[in-house]
């Protein structure tokens, strides 16, 4: 069963928040709200999130302030911020909220539709990442019992059409990321773009083990497989 992602929404104010789910919920995906920066960085302690909305103007922690420690956090560095600001200061504040780590800056009131699509981008390059690392770990579990001299190793047979059976789901996503680099081509996010090329990379390294583990192909070692850093 594929889970849902988790999009964490931070502003002070109430309504807003009730208007950035009324946008997203046709997403259909996990909103959490957070009032506050200290109540955001909780949230990011003990929940994966593919995306953040992160209101600039909020008192005491700021979002830029929010955002430092957010790309501080090894478990959170990566997590893609997108800026909402009610205020326009131009192009030096601008270039402040990329400075602080964010992939998009947008100033309220913003076109609803293009708020969305813009997360759905973002969804979905994170629910990629995490098919990804499901397909790494059945791997691992196959290196490891196709290493082992254990009496209880899988069987030729077994063993064939476990890869078989993954081959199928790496092509999936092989299918899907193709799918999805194509619609950033259009869209031009430079940020989403580097994303989605990253993780193309992971499933040519991911491939490639899985290529070596077919019969005749020689050695499976566990160094074949990509990081998942």
């Amino acid at each position: 069963m594929v889970q849902k992602a988790k999009i964490l929404l931070v502003d002070d104010r109430p309504e807003n928040l009730l208007a950035l789910e009324a946008i997203l919920s046709a997403l259909d995906q996990t909103l959490v709200r957070a009032s506050s920066g200290e109540e955001a960085l909780k949230a990011l302690l003990t929940d994966d999130f593919a995306v953040i909305l992160l209101d600039v103007q909020m008192p005491g922690m700021d979002g830029f302030e929010t955002a430092a420690h957010i790309k501080r956090r090894e478990r959170t560095r990566d997590i893609p911020i997108i800026f909402l600001t009610a205020i326009n200061h131009g192009p030096h504040h601008t270039f402040r909220g990329y400075a602080a780590g964010a992939v998009d800056y947008i100033s309220k009131p913003f076109d609803p539709w293009v708020l969305r699509a813009k997360v759905s981008v973002f969804v979905d390059l994170y629910m990629k990442n995490c098919q990804l690392r499901e397909q790494a770990a059945l791997l691992r579990l196959q290196l490891e019992s196709g290493s082992s001299g254990r009496a209880g190793a899988v069987e030729p047979q077994e063993s064939a059409g476990l890869l078989a059976e993954l081959s199928a789901r790496l092509a999936a996503v092989e299918e899907q990321a193709e799918a999805l680099s194509k619609q950033l081509d259009e869209s031009a996010d430079a940020a989403a773009v580097a994303t989605a090329a990253h993780l193309e990379r992971k499933l040519t390294g991911l491939r490639r083990a899985l290529d070596a583990l077919e019969p005749g192909t020689g050695s499976s070692t566990a160094g074949s497989l990509p990081s998942q850093g």
